[in-house]
């Protein structure tokens, strides 16, 4: 009998198929229902064998990779990133290069783009209805837009945490940290899965806090308790670069400190951009700072981008030094 999860050593993970993704600028519509985690999301109905492109069947015998090892620091860079939805342009040619390593806060007034941005940075943005991009997302050089490169790659090393704490309700607060492993085909042992819910959890500063309880449900935790398990999900599949978009907007300041020490803490192994419109923030925890800002019906650009302190406190344009000081947004 396993002590975490009362299960006997016997009973091994179910793998589940592959997916491939082919690169489109016009992105077709997918079902936003069935991505609500910050890893990919299988089909409602687990038996057939189809993947997120239409008629293109997979075979349930393909080999599921092997047991996550760690990656290493990676920089994402965008290139001239430009986005619609419909007819409208919401973002035009933005550039920007998040370094390997540190924290990269996306700032600047609602409605700017910065969200839109985060999301194409691991192809969430195609989940939205007449969605379409240009441009391109590298990972260490490699575009995850390439044809060639399959969807769930792309999001099982590009993690996401939302702005609204999202686990499995119904799901223990283990099955939660490594529902991530099966929903990208990842098989482990049982104790691999152990020994990645205890790291995982400690990591997202929340293990101590669960460690005996872990088949309770995870939707019976604190709100910032569910936030910390969505990250501690995230990281169980050991992805190199982890979005986070408002991830503090809905806590209390207790919990927000605390996310924002396990932020630091995780910058030593996981590159990490924010969005975020909390200033002293953003001056609190990132490294490298972009201001975006869309005025006047035009769509969202960079203004300017940088060293954090530089932008805080000797910007370069009257915009950004406006913003940062509260003088609008």
């Amino acid at each position: 009998m396993n002590r975490l999860t009362g299960q006997t050593p016997d009973q091994g993970p179910e793998s589940e198929p592959t997916h491939q993704a082919t690169q489109t600028v016009v992105l077709a519509p997918v079902d936003a229902e069935a991505w609500t985690a910050p890893t990919p999301i299988p089909s409602a109905e687990p038996s057939q064998d189809y993947d997120r492109e239409p008629n293109r069947r997979v075979s349930r015998r393909a080999a599921a990779p092997q047991a996550i090892e760690p990656r290493g620091l990676a920089d994402l860079r965008g290139q001239e990133i430009s986005a619609w939805f419909g007819d409208h342009l919401v973002l035009d040619s933005v550039s920007l290069t998040m370094p390997a390593g540190a924290v990269t806060a996306l700032i600047g007034p609602s409605g700017c783009g910065k969200s839109t941005f985060l999301r194409i940075l691991n192809r969430m943005h195609e989940l939205v209805p007449s969605a379409a991009m240009a441009g391109k997302v590298l990972l260490d050089g490699q575009d995850i837009y390439d044809p060639a490169r399959r969807l769930v790659d792309a999001r099982r090393q590009i993690g996401m945490v939302f702005q609204k704490p999202n686990p499995f309700p119904a799901m223990s607060i283990y099955d939660n940290v490594v529902a991530g492993l099966k929903l990208t085909g990842v098989k482990v042992s049982r104790s691999e899965k152990d020994h990645l819910v205890e790291s995982s959890l400690t990591k997202a500063g929340l293990w101590s806090e669960v460690r005996s309880r872990l088949q309770s449900p995870g939707g019976g935790l604190s709100g910032g308790q569910q936030q910390r398990l969505c990250i501690a999900r995230s990281l169980a599949v050991q992805p190199r670069v982890l979005l986070m978009d408002e991830p503090c907007s809905a806590l209390d300041p207790t919990s927000t400190r605390v996310i924002e020490e396990t932020m630091m803490s995780l910058q030593k192994e996981v590159t990490i951009v924010i969005v975020t419109h909390n200033m002293q923030q953003a001056a609190r925890v990132s490294q490298q700072c972009a201001f975006f800002l869309a005025s006047q019906g035009t769509p969202g650009v960079i203004v300017e981008h940088g060293d954090t302190r530089a932008i805080f406190e000797s910007p370069q344009d009257e915009r950004t030094e406006a913003y940062v000081n509260g003088h609008f947004g």
